[in-house]
């Protein structure tokens, strides 16, 4: 086994504006695991707010090369072992891996190039060694946020898609929502607010949310504020993102949201993520995959997790001037499954 670590940027076709930054170019950390002349990738952008960096993740799966690349034991009764394996070196599998790393982007970028890895040596889908069955899924588009006026035209300008998602601040919250709703009449639309919210402007803005036909509404308040949700039922569907970051935030949620925002670049891979989803359907918690930006080759392990939610949030690539290629197939922002030759 041979770990390779490589460092992409890429530049966005526009800037993308949030509650936190405005965004023009992207530099992600892609792992690449090499054995027996098959190769597996993974990327990750890394979570930003939390100090994350395509450098600070290439020094992490760097920390951890000696362990990937150990060598087997060199007895006859391991070689043997190893050839009834068909010479896989299964001391690096997804619980080593977790082991090895914390939850993030790192761990991320190995997991999903494990997932790759085993799937072209086996020579099936990762959903196949799933026992899955997979559809098309239909992404949001992204609205970057801006003033009503602007929102509203790129509302218009992104007609092919169905479902649109609004980056919306504590400013002129409900003028924007209004202008974007009478420009795109026809569009389903959920709403993040980035932690950017009160208490104050939450409920101001209920009877808006429901006048506007808002589906839901991810992450109003500053991650740390959760429990001032307890207990309330508002009739708007209130998902986490920041809020939830691995498995170990989910049972702190309940009573407090609806809904749960799973990124693999936040819970650090395709495995934890598929614990995630098995926890949050054992316990009632509705599901939304999401991204952190990043090329068709981060977007793709999270289709696998897509065949699961309710929303899908996979318009990375769509923001970016260039792509993998083969690049994932999104068209009217249907999402086909990915090709073998981009990932799993």
């Amino acid at each position: 086994m041979k770990l390779d670590i490589q460092i992409d940027q890429w530049a966005l076709h526009e800037p993308f504006v949030t509650a936190r930054e405005t965004t023009t170019h992207i530099r992600t950390v892609t792992a690449v695991l090499i054995e027996n002349g098959q190769r597996g990738r993974g990327e990750a952008l890394g979570v930003d707010y939390l100090g994350e960096t395509a450098d600070s993740m290439a020094a992490q799966l760097e920390s951890v090369r000696a362990e990937i690349e150990r060598k087997p034991p060199n007895s006859p009764g391991a070689r043997q072992r190893r050839s009834r394996n068909e010479g896989h070196n299964h001391n690096l599998n997804f619980h080593a891996i977790s082991e090895m790393l914390p939850a993030g982007g790192a761990r991320n970028a190995l997991d999903c190039a494990l997932w790759d890895l085993r799937a072209r040596q086996q020579g099936r889908r990762v959903w196949q060694m799933l026992g899955m069955e997979v559809q098309p899924v239909t992404t949001v588009y992204t609205l970057s946020m801006g003033d009503g006026d602007d929102m509203a035209r790129e509302a218009l300008l992104h007609a092919q898609f169905p479902i649109l998602k609004l980056k919306l601040g504590a400013d002129d919250t409900a003028e924007k929502l209004r202008a974007i709703r009478d420009a795109r009449p026809d569009a389903g639309l959920i709403i993040d607010g980035n932690g950017s919210w009160s208490m104050e402007l939450l409920d101001r803005m209920m009877d808006v949310l429901l006048e506007c036909r808002v589906s839901m509404l991810e992450q109003p308040l500053e991650m740390g504020q959760d429990e001032a949700l307890a207990g309330l039922n508002y009739p708007v569907t209130l998902c986490a993102d920041e809020s939830c970051q691995h498995a170990g935030d989910l049972p702190g949620l309940a009573g407090r949201y609806h809904m749960v925002n799973i990124k693999l670049d936040k819970c650090g891979g395709l495995s934890e993520a598929l614990r995630m989803v098995d926890w949050c359907r054992q316990n009632g918690l509705k599901l939304m995959v999401g991204n952190m930006l990043g090329s068709s080759l981060a977007m793709a392990p999270g289709f696998v997790v897509a065949q699961h939610c309710q929303f899908t949030d996979l318009d990375g690539p769509l923001w970016q001037r260039t792509d993998r290629d083969p690049p994932l197939d999104i068209e009217n922002g249907v999402i086909q499954p990915p090709e073998a030759a981009l990932w799993g």
